[in-house]
């Protein structure tokens, strides 16, 4: 990887051990200015210690870290730094009497340059919550509302772990939408999910963490030679069955079958059976993210 000035975080060799057993094994990881980038990895393999170094809540034992051009280490303390950086934690529901709109506003005021609270609660989907105390959101409401309070300060980067755990399908692609907009605003993501059409949905590039080191870098649509790998047909022949076949030219291979199969389409008595250079029930598929994913983890989740 080579180091860019427009690089919103930087990680070079970075350690983290815990009782003699590495958590985080000198790992190198590059994240853009204005990108999406989703960490996946199983259980323990080190996301969390990763992103909390990021964060500057958690001590580094080696390597070189920087997050929007500082070393969160030395900067945790450093007010306009920590303004220019958003995490979705469980913040609210200490404070359960208040209400969206109250914490919204008061949060708000923690920061330089903040968003309009009132346009905020709007992006989010809270506009019906506005005026509902905090203690009687539901739990995809309340993850609105964590949103909305990493957002309020008009973050240049905002850390993203496990944003839809608890969602339904429908209010899991709303949430995709805000994301969307946040970042076409400008706004550099990192996100961590066990939602694997999440991660291809959002983010741009993705890495892969398994055992403390990244094992895979790349777009959702070559991660891991995806994109490279063979193609699986399968079609039908009337009055025969399902065939199947493995190619890594599946183009030339289509063209071949439609060629065969076009003196097959009539039976015996000269009834159509399909359209001649058309394959019947032809599906052409390649390794899903998920059969590439749990290849790289080799299956641990």
């Amino acid at each position: 990887m080579t180091m860019g000035t427009d690089s919103a975080v930087t990680v070079r060799g970075l350690r983290k051990v815990y009782n003699d057993q590495p958590a985080v094994d000198g790992i190198d990881l590059d994240i853009k200015a204005g990108e999406i980038l989703a960490l996946l990895g199983p259980n323990g393999a080190g996301k969390s210690t990763t992103v909390e170094i990021l964060e500057g809540f958690r001590k580094r034992d080696a390597g070189m870290v920087t997050v929007l051009g500082k070393d969160p280490d030395n900067s945790k303390r450093d007010g306009k730094w920590r303004a220019r950086v958003g995490i979705v934690a469980q913040s609210a529901g200490s404070v359960p009497e208040l209400t969206v709109t109250e914490i919204v506003r008061h949060f708000a005021t923690f920061y330089p340059r903040s968003k309009d609270p009132d346009e905020v609660i709007t992006r989010t989907g809270l506009d019906e919550k506005r005026n509902k105390r905090v203690g009687t959101l539901s739990g995809g409401q309340q993850r609105r509302l964590d949103v909305a309070l990493a957002i309020i300060g008009n973050p240049d980067l905002l850390f993203l772990d496990e944003p839809t755990t608890g969602f339904d399908p429908a209010a899991r692609r709303q949430f995709w939408h805000l994301i969307e907009d946040l970042n076409a605003d400008g706004t550099t993501i990192l996100l961590t999910t066990h939602y694997l059409e999440e991660a291809e949905a959002l983010a741009k590039r993705i890495a892969v963490i398994s055992a403390g080191k990244i094992v895979a870098e790349g777009t959702p649509g070559a991660l891991g030679g995806r994109d490279m790998a063979s193609a699986r047909l399968s079609w039908e022949i009337p009055g025969t069955g399902r065939r199947t076949m493995t190619t890594a030219t599946p183009t030339q291979a289509v063209r071949k079958l439609a060629r065969e199969l076009a003196p097959v389409l009539t039976d015996a008595v000269g009834v159509v059976t399909g359209v001649e250079g058309e394959i019947p029930g032809l599906t052409v598929t390649r390794p899903t993210l998920e059969d590439v994913y749990l290849e790289l983890i080799g299956g641990k989740e």
